[in-house]
């Protein structure tokens, strides 16, 4: 079973790289990575791009990532999503649901939903 990440791999290196945005931790990298003359912002998280294009590449983080939880649903049921976050994010070894529920709010599910997954109920469709 695929996971966003790997609906959102390609688009956003696709993105990065016409847009000229890169990762950067540190100055070290910042400085490897600059073209000389380009006027740099940070858009969070270690994500650097030439300050022209920085509304281009929020707007595209955007639609890229709509457009891959789009896919994802197209490709599994939220249960399975839901099934998959849990285990991913060691939910069942813990006996706290709460990091999948975080992970998810981005595809819209319920709590109440997540919860009754979790827990083995999985006759409700709301």
């Amino acid at each position: 079973m695929k996971y966003l990440s790997d609906y959102l791999n390609e688009p956003l290196t696709k993105l990065h790289e016409s847009n000229g945005a890169f990762w950067a931790f540190g100055n070290k990298q910042f400085e490897e990575q600059k073209k000389d003359g380009v006027e740099y912002v940070s858009l969070g998280g270690g994500l650097c791009c030439p300050k022209e294009n920085a509304k281009a590449v929020v707007e595209g983080l955007d639609r890229v990532v709509k457009e891959a939880i789009e896919q994802d649903l197209a490709d599994h049921t939220p249960k399975q999503i839901i099934k998959r976050e849990l285990g991913n994010h060691e939910c069942y070894y813990t006996g706290d649901p709460t990091p999948a529920i975080e992970a998810l709010d981005v595809y819209g599910f319920s709590e109440k939903k997540i919860w009754h997954i979790f827990k083995g109920v999985d006759h409700l469709h709301h």
